[in-house]
């Protein structure tokens, strides 16, 4: 009887440690779309990386440091739109985040409609018909930056109940979580306006660059020179907006590193790209060092 219950105390206590943190976000249903299946979530050979695929409803993870002080980001990861790689561009930065004592929330916004792999999906589609996958995004991706800018009015709603200062909320994201953070950059009102913009390695294509906003908040843009899918000129046009609009901005560019790397390692000095965002971020009086 006493095995059964230290047994089942060790049980509560890891659930207690492990249970999630979710947050279901409001959202109008989206009539150009039809999911069927449900939310996906596997490990892709393709990308070697865990992903969430058909996300058809927005909801967020809190991930709350052991002391809060008092920055947020809210972090978008990337997957064409198709998939999101939700650790090494998610729970992975949300961890490192943490340790810096800032708060993060990965965002899961809304994806197209995939079947079995949406990993496979884009992958063929990039190879045999890749106007396809632009086809196919156009009409989600207006959804995907509504749902960023519903995640910062809830983060900003209750910032109390985080220990979030409500002037400190940021918005980081990775490739076509990238082009959110722009969708967002672009579309925010004075409820759901980020304090600070990180598009890392952004997906310029689907979104052009535009008007700089006359209030626009800090940008710290992240790319490299050898990005496959061409982002590096896209990436220096954004910061050059941002320069010649007279808004704080800084642009960290890499000789190497390729796209889609987030917090996987890869031995280039591009591993480091998030550590130059804190620096920057203490500099702008973003976020303050832990004592």
């Amino acid at each position: 009887m006493r095995q059964i219950i230290i047994w089942a105390l060790c049980l509560s206590i890891f659930t207690t440690l492990t249970a999630q943190e979710i947050v279901n976000l409001p959202h109008e249903e989206i009539k150009e779309a039809t999911y069927k299946g449900g939310e996906k979530a596997y490990f892709s050979k393709i990308w070697q990386n865990d992903v969430v695929t058909n996300v058809s409803a927005p909801t967020m993870e809190v991930f709350r440091p052991k002391n809060p002080n008092g920055t947020a980001v809210i972090v978008a990861p990337g997957g064409g739109l198709y998939a999101l790689s939700i650790k090494s561009e998610g729970t992975d930065v949300a961890h490192w985040l943490n340790t810096k004592g800032i708060t993060a929330f990965v965002l899961k916004y809304r994806l197209v409609p995939t079947g079995k792999d949406g990993v496979k999906e884009i992958t063929d589609e990039a190879n045999t018909n890749p106007a396809r996958i632009g086809e196919r995004v156009t009409p989600i991706l207006p959804y995907s930056y509504a749902d960023g800018l519903t995640a910062i009015s809830y983060v900003r709603q209750n910032a109390e109940k985080y220990k979030i200062d409500p002037e400190k909320i940021g918005f980081m994201g990775f490739s076509a979580g990238g082009a959110v953070t722009m969708g967002v950059a672009y579309n925010y009102n004075e409820t759901n306006k980020p304090n600070f913009l990180v598009p890392v390695y952004p997906w310029t294509v689907v979104i052009p660059i535009q008007d700089v906003p006359q209030d626009a908040p800090p940008m710290f843009v992240v790319c490299s020179s050898d990005d496959p899918l061409g982002l590096a000129p896209g990436s220096v046009e954004l910061y050059s907006s941002w320069l010649k609009a007279e808004k704080p901005a800084a642009l960290q560019m890499y000789a190497k590193g390729g796209h889609g790397y987030g917090m996987k390692a890869q031995n280039l000095p591009s591993d480091t790209w998030i550590e130059r965002f804190y620096e920057w971020a203490i500099a702008q009086g973003i976020t303050t060092p832990l004592n």
